[in-house]
């Protein structure tokens, strides 16, 4: 039987991440303004090096399902570099009504973000349910050549 890649692994490793990501978030809530702009630049730097990454992953890709995925990481790791660039200009705001508005935004590309993690599980969901289809359809194949 062929070897299947370790889907419940990288599952558990999404989960932790999303517990450490709810953890910062609500640390964060009560962390001076210094603090909390230490811990954005830890992130940016930690967001600067997955875009690194994901562009190198883009060059590497073979095949173009991985290239599709590759491509589709490295438009959302751009996204979330705005996020950094926009924490620059919110230092520049000394008006309100300014600081207000940027605050909205920030939320809805919070929000956005949220709603493009949430379809990006479902869609993970449905890829390792048709790649696990897929291998017992394979082995299966397999096993009635080889009796």
């Amino acid at each position: 039987m062929t070897q299947h890649p370790d889907f419940s692994t990288r599952l558990d490793d999404l989960q932790q991440r999303v517990e450490k990501a709810k953890s910062a978030v609500e640390t964060a809530a009560n962390e001076s303004d210094a603090q909390l702009t230490e811990r954005i630049e830890s992130a940016a730097a930690d967001l600067d090096q997955s875009v690194e990454d994901t562009r190198r992953e883009v060059s590497d890709a073979a095949d173009s399902a991985k290239a599709k995925w590759a491509q589709l990481k490295a438009d959302a790791a751009a996204k979330m570099s705005d996020a950094k660039a926009n924490m620059d200009k919110r230092v520049l705001h000394v008006d309100a009504k300014v600081a207000a508005s940027d605050a909205d935004w920030a939320e809805a590309d919070a929000l956005e973000a949220l709603d493009f993690a949430d379809w990006a599980i479902g869609n993970a969901q449905l890829a390792v349910l048709d790649a696990t289809h897929a291998r017992i359809y394979a082995d299966r194949l397999k096993a009635a050549d080889n009796a």
